[in-house]
């Protein structure tokens, strides 16, 4: 079977554009499936897959290589579920272990349970099919959209926020979901610390929304925390690099003081509840340790405060501590009480307060040589 490879996939080109226009479970309206129900459908496909080489013994032989290949899209698929290329691949894939199943000799008589099996598998292939369409229309319109940096977000409240306030130092937490995420409010009271962290964001698009969300609201001071979506998709270290020193030179350039977050560290601790929580494949530890070492060392030389949560928060195998966050990324609130007292510990250097006010409490262990 593996010789006439080079017909199967000439069968697998013929029929690529082929097949019923919506499959059973295929929404026209939202084709696209969400990391769960990818994740469902990558199970059922592994299932049904096994299950026709029992069926039918030539194909278990012949399908084997096509199978391993889709039990490794599904893997990374449970990583990054929105993965165009691994979507294609996991469909050509399919696809082909469907040529293989028509072109094996089947048992006579040939089971009606297997017949089933072989139209589900068909279906699958057609709603995977237009989940793989819908991700390129997103991605179309995410390249055609006229607000790449999505400034719209934050645009109204930033319309109705009055001047500060004079001895009321106002600071803006600049930064992607883990800023977002983190209510301020909560930490900082009777303070004026304002959110502008959108979740998913990279260095890139900080830059574009340095003046509409940092620069024009005035501040004395900005905190930046940004580079692990960075280094997720692959951003070159040196293109993120350049990044940081234009931002800080947009925020000296308007006599606002600039203090940088290190990196936060990620763990794979929690990917037994959930396959997307596996966090050190796109974040390795090495990487954001060399990032830092790099910011730590420009904030040295520009005498700007470094706020090292990674010190904080890190545990001994070099990962984000597994009570301080729900997921390996995103702190939870006990991570954000460790990283709180540090923050304001770094805006009190900046802005060169007595004290800044916090409704945290600072970890004991290390927390002096934390904030440099």
């Amino acid at each position: 079977m593996i010789r006439n490879a080079p017909v199967v996939l000439l069968l697998l080109l013929l029929s690529a554009g082929t097949g019923p226009a919506q499959a059973p479970g295929v929404s026209s309206s939202n084709p696209l499936l969400s990391p769960a129900e990818a994740n469902q459908l990558c199970g059922r496909l592994g299932e049904l897959m096994e299950a026709g080489g029992v069926a039918i013994p030539d194909l278990q032989r012949a399908a084997a290589p096509v199978i391993e290949n889709t039990k490794q899209d599904c893997i990374q698929l449970r990583l990054l579920p929105s993965r165009g290329r691994t979507t294609y691949s996991l469909l050509i894939n399919l696809r082909a272990y469907l040529a293989l199943a028509d072109s094996v000799p089947k048992p006579f008589p040939f089971s009606e349970a297997a017949q089933k099996q072989l139209t589900e598998l068909r279906n699958d292939a057609t709603r995977l099919d237009a989940h793989f369409r819908a991700l390129i229309e997103n991605r179309d319109r995410q390249l055609a959209t006229p607000d790449p940096a999505n400034l719209a977000r934050y645009a109204e409240a930033s319309r109705k926020l009055p001047p500060p306030a004079p001895g009321k130092p106002r600071v803006v937490f600049f930064g992607d979901s883990i800023t977002d995420f983190w209510p301020l409010n909560q930490y900082f009271p009777d303070n004026d610390y304002l959110n502008r962290g959108i979740a998913g964001q990279t260095s890139g698009q900080l830059l574009q929304r340095m003046k509409d969300d940092v620069i024009d609201l005035h501040p004395e001071a900005v905190v930046i925390l940004i580079g692990t979506n960075d280094l997720a998709r692959d951003v070159p270290v040196s293109a993120i690099e350049s990044n940081y020193q234009m931002l800080a030179d947009l925020a000296a350039a308007y006599k606002i003081k600039v203090i940088f977050a290190a990196v936060m560290p990620v763990s794979d601790y929690h990917k037994d509840q959930d396959p997307v929580y596996e966090r050190t494949p796109q974040r390795p530890a090495a990487f954001i340790k060399a990032l830092n070492i790099w910011l730590q060392k420009f904030c040295t030389q520009r005498s700007y405060p470094y706020v090292d949560y990674y010190t904080a928060t890190v545990d001994d195998a070099g990962q984000f501590q597994a009570d301080l966050s729900d997921d390996g990324l995103h702190p939870n609130s006990k991570g954000y009480r460790v990283m709180a007292p540090l923050a304001a510990a770094a805006i009190g250097k900046a802005l060169s307060l007595p004290a800044a006010v916090t409704s945290a409490k600072p970890k004991k262990r290390g927390f002096a040589s934390i904030v440099k």
